[in-house]
């Protein structure tokens, strides 16, 4: 049976595919190619995708990363369709599911939304529930350097709250809106901000995300 991963794998790989290497995303300074690499690095080069979290290896995470976007394209798309080794922890049905179904999500609408054209994706209510558990218990990660209190909300009223603070800014969307905001994608997530002007604008550019 298919995953949330699986699937969002397979059109991450569609989208980048058709947007060509060249393509702008919303991470920056990074066109599609770099992108790619950095999914492929991610899951198939442990020694390098520490540096994502650990400055300390950063440099090395950049040198590795530059290696993988300089193969072909096409080479790095299927490296993305077919996923990672069979004995990476990546592999696991559970890890997949757990670790890249809100990666996948992400990166896709990195593609998408830097596209002059892009229009929401409609979301099926199954995966935004499986989106929404999951900003739940990333919330306080994701909203740690929020310089305001952020509550994120759902339209049906459900929240989860990012930073304790005041003064509050609430932020309303569904879930895959919310994700993205929470990840840092602030200017292209579809949401409504509430609170005082001056909060809201901080919040609007904080660095948010991992």
């Amino acid at each position: 049976m298919s995953t949330h991963a699986q699937r969002e794998r397979l059109f991450l790989a569609d989208l980048l595919e058709s947007a060509g290497p060249d393509a702008p995303t919303l991470c920056a300074g990074w066109r599609a190619r770099d992108l790619a690499a950095h999914v492929v690095v991610r899951e198939r080069r442990a020694d390098a995708a520490a540096g994502i979290v650990l400055k300390p290896l950063a440099a090395r995470l950049e040198r590795v990363q530059a290696e993988f976007a300089a193969k072909p394209y096409e080479e790095l798309i299927q490296l993305i369709r077919t996923g990672p080794p069979r004995l990476s922890p990546y592999a696991l049905k559970q890890v997949d599911e757990a670790a890249n179904t809100v990666e996948f999500y992400v990166h896709a609408e990195d593609v998408r939304r830097a596209q002059p054209d892009w229009a929401p994706r409609e979301v099926d209510p199954v995966f935004a529930d499986a989106l929404w558990a999951r900003l739940e218990r990333a919330a306080r990660v994701l909203g740690r350097r929020s310089p305001v209190g952020l509550v994120l909300r759902r339209p049906d009223g459900r929240t989860a709250v990012a930073r304790r603070g005041a003064p509050v800014v609430t932020v309303t969307g569904e879930p895959g809106e919310l994700t993205l905001f929470a990840f840092g994608r602030q200017a292209a997530a579809r949401v409504e901000l509430d609170g005082e002007k001056d909060a809201v604008a901080e919040v609007e550019g904080a660095e948010l995300g991992i």
